[in-house]
Formats: C-alpha cells, sequence, structure tokens
C-alpha cells in the first residue's frame, strides 16, 4: 500500500491583528454579547484596559505582577473577608459608583460605602438594647429619628448596624461564632430608633493582605476615622447605606476609602450617670450621639 502524505490545509487570515488594530478586533468581539448591557461594558473595559496599557507602557513583567496580586487578592477573600471590596474602596471606586447611583436631594442623608465587613443576618434588637454584649468600651447611646423628606415619620424601619470593637477589630476579621458589634433595630412608630453600643475608634485597614502590600509602597495613611455604618432599607424609599462619624476624630480628612461627609460627622455628647435616651439610668458616665436619618423617596 502506497502511503500518501498529507499536505497541510490553508488557512486564510483576513484580519492581522497589530498593536494598533487589536483594541478594535476585541472591542468588537465583546460588542457580540446577547444583553446589550454587557456588551457597552465590555467594549468599554477592553477600550480603557488598552489605554492604560498603551499610556504606561506596561510591562510583561507588570502585567504578570497585575495578575499574581490579583490572584492573592481572591486567594485571600472568604464569605467574612472581602479584599477585592477593600481594593476597590481604597481605589476610590467604590465611593465614585455610590455617588453616580445615589443623588439624592440635599436634605437626605447622604450614603457612603459599605465597606468590607457587612455581614447579614445580624439578630434584632429592641429600642435601646446593647448590641455590644458586655464588650470594653466608652457607653454609647445613638439615638434619634428617621423620616422622609417632607418630616413624616418612617415606622417600623430598619437599621442593620455595624461597627469595630474597642481594638479597631470587626466581626468579620475575628475567629468567633457569635454576632458581635451587629444587630437590627425597627424604628417606633413615631419613626425613632435607639441604639446602645460601644464607642468606636478609628482603626487601621487589614495591611495583612495584597491590598496592605500595595499601600505599604506608598505615603497614603491607611487609617479609618471613629464611625458606625448603618443600613436602611425600606420600601418606598431609596436604600441607604452610610456611616456616622464621631466628631473631632483622628483621619477625618485622610479617610482611606473616602467615605468622609461633612453632613455625616457628630458629635459624642459627655454625660454623667443618670437617665439614659432609652428610658433607662447608667450607674457610669455615658456618651451621646443624636442624629435623624433622612430617606429620599424611591
Amino acid at each position: 500500500m502506497t502511503s500518501q502524505s498529507t499536505q497541510p490545509a490553508t488557512v486564510t487570515v483576513t484580519v492581522t491583528v497589530t498593536e494598533d488594530t487589536i483594541t478594535d478586533v476585541a472591542a468588537a468581539r465583546w460588542a457580540t454579547a446577547h444583553d446589550p448591557r454587557t456588551a457597552e461594558l465590555m467594549t468599554a473595559l477592553v477600550r480603557h484596559l488598552h489605554a492604560f496599557a498603551r499610556e504606561t507602557h506596561l510591562t510583561e513583567a507588570e502585567w504578570m505582577a497585575a495578575v499574581q496580586w490579583l490572584t492573592a487578592t481572591g486567594q485571600i477573600s472568604d464569605e467574612k473577608r472581602e479584599e477585592f471590596i477593600l481594593a476597590s474602596d481604597v481605589l476610590g471606586l467604590s465611593m465614585l459608583v455610590v455617588q453616580q447611583n445615589h443623588r439624592f436631594d440635599p436634605a437626605a442623608t447622604p450614603a457612603t460605602v459599605l465597606g468590607p465587613f457587612h455581614i447579614d443576618g445580624s439578630p434584632d434588637r429592641d429600642f435601646g438594647q446593647d448590641m455590644s454584649d458586655g464588650l470594653p468600651g466608652e457607653l454609647l447611646f445613638v439615638h434619634g429619628t428617621v423620616r422622609s423628606l417632607d418630616g413624616t415619620p418612617v415606622p417600623g424601619a430598619v437599621l442593620d448596624v455595624w461597627q469595630s470593637d474597642s481594638d479597631g477589630a470587626y466581626e468579620a476579621q475575628l475567629d468567633v461564632d457569635e454576632a458581635r458589634l451587629r444587630a437590627k433595630y425597627a424604628t417606633r412608630p413615631d419613626g425613632s430608633y435607639c441604639v446602645r453600643t460601644i464607642a468606636p475608634l478609628g482603626y487601621a485597614i487589614p495591611m495583612d493582605g495584597p491590598v496592605g502590600a500595595l499601600i505599604s509602597g506608598t505615603d497614603i495613611s491607611y487609617y479609618r476615622p471613629a464611625h458606625i455604618h448603618f443600613l436602611i432599607a425600606v420600601p418606598g424609599f431609596e436604600p441607604l447605606i452610610t456611616h456616622l462619624f464621631r466628631e473631632g476624630a483622628e483621619y477625618l480628612d485622610s479617610d482611606v476609602v473616602f467615605g468622609v461627609k461633612r453632613e455625616l460627622v457628630v458629635g459624642f455628647t459627655e454625660h454623667g450617670p443618670g437617665p439614659t435616651p432609652d428610658g433607662g439610668h447608667s450607674d457610669r458616665p455615658w456618651l451621646e450621639a443624636r442624629y435623624d436619618f433622612v430617606l429620599q423617596p424611591a
């Protein structure tokens, strides 16, 4: 039997990809996404990524370093730690997205970043019930009302509240099984709420991961000023994710995640032993922060 040689098939290349044409070729491919918004996002992403590479003349070593950084960011993330959110926060992207998507009336409480430490499923607490569960710190009552732009009280509004402890650590950073310094409070028929907790302290963002390694090579302050997180979602109103910052706290002007707004800075008034805003009595000195949340109608 006579063997026959096989000739390679002729391949016709109709598009030659070069440094000058690759952006248009890649964008055109991603423009075929079946969802129009996905096509819009991906073509814009391709163009901006390519423009970044051209502007900086990105080297192969730098490209590989970025890939390894992204890999490490994913590897350190879990159900309690979101390193990608932290990366977005310190780059200012999170705050930009918040401000673009929550252009509230000037009279409404402004939104700020969610942060990487929110945990779903916080326990319910009654008006003025302690969410610190005996943890050390200065006793603090945060109270006020939740209302609409027209001044109407919003009863039954649920305030999802979370904060760090006296060492600047969140539950998500600790090896604990129970809810810690987080709770949900519902407003009363007159729109009033009262949170009993401990005074927050300023703290450093986690510096033991890829984000910390990146910041360590700069002069950027990696601290956040003392604050408490609030998430308020009420039917008929725009969801509100915000913080209350302690007036006079360090780092208000250098918040590493760009989250401080003047309207969210609140004075902590010192009181001696005596009556407290929850209708009770304290045998030790306590702090009071008064704040009225104003929701933007949907």
